[in-house]
């Protein structure tokens, strides 16, 4: 069996509380004030308390164009990254040089070398380690990753897998665009990165074990969530419909994949949800039946750090392993579930036994 032998998370350097973030934005988009109040209650519902940003706070209104913001997410992102992988390896009681294959994962920013390779020579990784850097899939992507790098530990058992996430939302902020979209984002997201160090079966590793994947793409919902990217960078995509696509078709697809393995949903003893927001989280709570504080790690994490995209999902996973803030530990040999939805509009779930 594949084993996720290690996870690590880290966030921005510079931490600010929700309303200080708000009113910098507010000030960007809407110099006038005239949606300065809109701005505000928007920002409120997000339930989210404060955030951690890749770069000082009073330093965003000046940021130049697309280039100098990119600039900046090649700069934070190797370090966060190289700290994430660092940690990881570190929890799983492993060393760069065990690396085989390093699959990295960003929506947030563009780098050629991609991120894995500029991070490669600080961190010292073998020069024959595999990589597979993956744009595109969003907030999905730290679930998508899981399962992409379980694809690869099933053909070599005797291999050692790293999927690194780096996303600095912060750093797509839009000046010129006060639409609600662009609103809801800059009150929702964070900046962080994670890695999680998986092994194949013939390695010995404490940790739960990924028993089985799946994926979902879903019809006509291409611009549900996304990216417009152009001259300015990248333009928030998000339409208001993507609690009514998580109601709609996740509570089936959960219980049909739990079902293939013979389980069913109050059988998981612990949910690893990606926390896209307060309305897509109470819609997977009313899909799934879920009203027992199964999410709460999710809720915490929301209020704690924002959406981290695709590094969300594996802050989760982080936390539930650990404990953190007093949530228990889920039973040895019980079977989890961890899943995220993004762009396409689409969903991956994975079987977990912890």
């Amino acid at each position: 069996m594949v084993t996720i032998a290690g996870v690590h998370g880290v966030t921005g350097a510079h931490t600010y509380p929700q309303h200080e973030i708000t009113a910098a934005f507010a000030q960007v988009v809407t110099p006038s004030g005239d949606k300065r109040a809109l701005v505000e209650r928007i920002h409120e519902a997000t339930q989210v308390r404060q955030r951690h940003l890749a770069l000082p706070l009073a330093v965003y209104a000046d940021l130049g164009g697309f280039t100098e913001a990119n600039d900046a997410f090649i700069r934070v992102g190797i370090d966060l990254g190289e700290q994430a992988i660092r940690g990881a390896l570190a929890a799983a009681g492993l060393q760069p040089s065990d690396v085989d294959l390093v699959l990295s994962t960003s929506v947030t920013g563009i780098a050629a070398p991609s991120l894995e390779a500029l991070i490669a020579p600080r961190l010292g990784l073998r020069p024959d380690v595999k990589r597979i850097p993956v744009f595109g899939l969003g907030c999905v992507a730290g679930a998508a990753g899981i399962a992409r790098c379980y694809d690869y530990l099933l053909g070599h058992p005797d291999d050692v897998a790293v999927l690194l996430s780096v996303e600095l939302c912060s750093l797509t902020i839009q000046r010129d665009d006060a639409s609600m979209p662009n609103i809801v984002a800059s009150g929702l997201f964070g900046d962080g990165a994670a890695a999680v160090v998986m092994v194949g079966a013939n390695r010995q590793a404490a940790g739960p074990r990924v028993i089985a994947t799946r994926s979902r793409l879903y019809p006509d919902t291409e611009r549900t969530m996304g990216w417009d990217i152009g001259g300015s960078g990248f333009r928030i995509v998000l339409a208001s419909s993507v609690a009514d696509v998580v109601e709609q078709y996740v509570g089936d697809d959960v219980a049909g994949f739990l079902g293939d393995h013979d389980l069913k949903i109050p059988d998981v003893t612990g949910w690893v949800c990606h926390p896209g927001g307060p309305k897509v989280l109470e819609a997977m709570e009313a899909a799934l039946d879920l009203h027992d504080g199964q999410l709460d790690v999710t809720w915490r994490s929301l209020a704690q750090i924002g959406n981290l995209s695709s590094a969300s999902v594996l802050h989760v996973l982080a936390d539930t392993l650990s404990g953190a803030d007093g949530a228990a530990v889920p039973e040895p040999g019980s079977p989890g579930m961890l899943l995220a939805m993004g762009p396409g509009f689409c969903s991956e779930l994975v079987l977990l036994e912890w």
